[in-house]
């Protein structure tokens, strides 16, 4: 099956870059930027941001599990939250698709490595391991979305999103709470980052960005920016002159 979507990959025309990364990691600071230079280059930029609260309809069911309609988010089976985001993405896929096909360059806010969140319910082992490889079944081959070209992924230690969250503006998928099922929880950002770490390492697709220096400090954003143009370079989704 993998083999398989990565020669898909190489046949379609576009790309699709995912930001990914816990809540409060910059992930839409550094999408904006991307974005404005890919513009700036004159090249067919196209965006996607999941979920989807606002125009499909998993993507509302998406909304009301954060606002623990259902129940507190971190106690509800991973299995089952999975399937409500997977239909999410489902819904964008012929627009994605349609993208690519057409040459351009998709960049998503997010996508199937936000699996980290359902993942992170489950401890490090083989239990994660059969969620993760139920998931590429049900994604890439039953609902068959587009895979991604590359999945970057901006880490921060969790404390440190869940006080940035602080600084985000209303959200109305929130239902008028400062924070999600999901940011307000910090052992849940804390096994979620746990997850995206281990994706790192099972997909070669994967990039991490370090969002702290050395000393502890956020780097400025145009310095991630710059770290991001450079694996793009490298990993060959974007050319020498970008």
């Amino acid at each position: 099956m993998v083999i398989k979507e990565k020669t898909q990959r190489k046949m379609r025309k576009g790309k699709f870059i995912v930001l990914e990364g816990i809540d409060g990691s910059g992930k839409k600071t550094q999408l904006d930027l991307l974005v404005r230079l890919l513009r700036e280059k004159n090249l067919p930029v196209e965006l996607a941001d999941f979920p989807q609260y606002y125009s499909s309809f998993f993507g509302s069911l998406v909304g009301r599990y954060l606002r623990e309609e259902f129940g507190e988010a971190d106690k509800i089976n991973p299995y089952l939250a999975s399937l409500v985001y997977a239909g999410d993405r489902w819904e964008a896929k012929p627009q994605i698709e349609r993208w690519l096909s057409e040459g351009r360059i998709v960049v998503a806010n997010r996508y199937t490595g936000s699996n980290s969140h359902q993942a992170g319910k489950i401890p490090a082992g083989k239990g994660r391991d059969r969620l993760l490889d139920w998931l590429e079944e049900l994604e890439y081959r039953v609902f068959g979305i587009p895979q991604e070209d590359i999945v970057l992924l901006f880490d921060m230690p969790a404390e440190v999103g869940q006080t940035l969250v602080e600084k985000k503006g209303a959200r109305g998928y929130t239902g008028g709470r400062k924070r999600d099922g999901h940011e307000k929880n910090l052992a849940h950002l804390r096994n979620a980052r746990g997850a995206y770490l281990e994706m790192v390492k099972r997909y070669d697709y994967w990039a991490k960005i370090d969002c702290l220096d050395l000393n502890g400090k956020l780097k400025p954003p145009v310095n991630i920016h710059q770290e991001v143009i450079e694996v793009l370079r490298k990993r060959k989704i974007l050319g020498p002159k970008i």
